[in-house]
């Protein structure tokens, strides 16, 4: 299992001890807003605790958050997608920076990608801050893409990023 570092964080496999933590910080009212508040524990326990593709973000030995990445493997399409969420008590610390770019690399360096994507809501102005400080770039607005908490749908913002954009 992949373990990556960063100056701050940690990104680990999750283990079933950190399903609590992880349970609740996605059940934070800013956090549940963006990822939904519905099968929280059956998502935590089935993307992030024993898989390859979902870490956990350590800082200082607890856990602040979760991080995850998918892989298409068709050769003419191949590429990696990310996802990410935090705990609201770490916002503006500059770890959800540092956890997306141990990953990008990781992606990019390890595993051999060419080309991520990340895909905020569009109205997430610091996720889309902090993705862009990695390297990520705007390419357009995705329109009613998810359904939001309340029920209708929201505008998404596809960014992605090639290898050489990379901000290490």
């Amino acid at each position: 299992m992949t373990i990556l570092r960063g100056e701050r964080v940690l990104l680990r496999p999750g283990r079933p001890e950190d399903t609590d933590a992880l349970i609740r910080i996605r059940n934070e009212p800013e956090v549940a807003w963006r990822w939904g508040f519905e099968d929280i524990e059956e998502e935590v326990g089935e993307q992030f605790i024993g898989v390859e593709d979902g870490l956990v973000i350590e800082v200082g030995g607890g856990v602040v958050g979760a991080i995850q990445y998918h892989e298409e493997e068709e050769p003419m399409y191949r590429h990696a997608g990310m996802d990410i969420f935090l705990s609201t008590s770490h916002h503006g610390k500059g770890l959800g920076t540092e956890a997306t770019r141990v990953l990008a690399r990781y992606l990019i360096e390890e595993r051999g990608h060419h080309r991520l994507t990340i895909d905020p809501a569009a109205d997430n102005v610091a996720a889309i801050r902090t993705y862009e400080k990695v390297g990520f770039r705007r390419v357009g607005i995705m329109r009613k893409y998810e359904r939001g908490t309340d029920g209708t749908w929201h505008d998404g913002l596809l960014m992605d990023m090639l290898a050489e954009e990379f901000s290490p």
